[in-house]
């Protein structure tokens, strides 16, 4: 039987300059996330758009949410199959589009972990667990493009 969860957020605009969005170019692309109990994030929208390069955008976040969704169920499963991990990080990169009316979407994300393990893993195991995490992972049974993997593996 499924459970369902709910998750809540609160997203405030903080890109009033004084006149709303009166004009297109008189507003900041800029909000707040407030989730219950957690740190504020600062966010803006993609450069190419006209946000702040220097805060995280919706693409970085969804990207983002994707690579630590993939870690954690990784990690899970490497522990149930034995490997032991060590260390883990992640470098994804997405691609996305832009269509001549400005609409846009991911078409495709590759996750590119590097992960330690102790001496003498068999990584052909570990490395046959990433496919494995796609059965389980919300966010990645939740987006519709491709995710790829390319991971490297480092005794120690």
């Amino acid at each position: 039987m499924s459970r369902e969860h709910v998750y809540t957020t609160r997203i405030v605009w903080t890109g009033d300059r004084g006149e709303g969005t009166r004009t297109y170019k008189g507003y900041d692309r800029t909000w707040n996330v407030e989730t219950p109990g957690k740190p504020v994030i600062h966010c803006s929208n993609d450069p190419l758009l006209g946000g702040d390069p220097g805060l995280p955008n919706p693409e970085d976040m969804l990207l983002s949410a994707l690579s630590a969704c993939h870690m954690l169920w990784y990690l899970h499963l490497a522990s149930s199959a034995g490997i032991v991990v060590t260390g883990y990080e992640d470098n994804p990169d997405g691609v996305g589009e832009t269509l001549p009316d400005g609409s846009g979407r991911f078409l495709r994300a590759t996750l590119r972990p590097r992960i330690s393990v102790e001496p003498g893993t068999d990584t052909a195991r570990a490395d046959a667990l990433h496919k494995e995490v796609h059965r389980f992972c919300f966010i990645a049974r939740s987006v519709n493009f491709p995710i790829e993997y390319d991971a490297e593996y480092v005794e120690g």
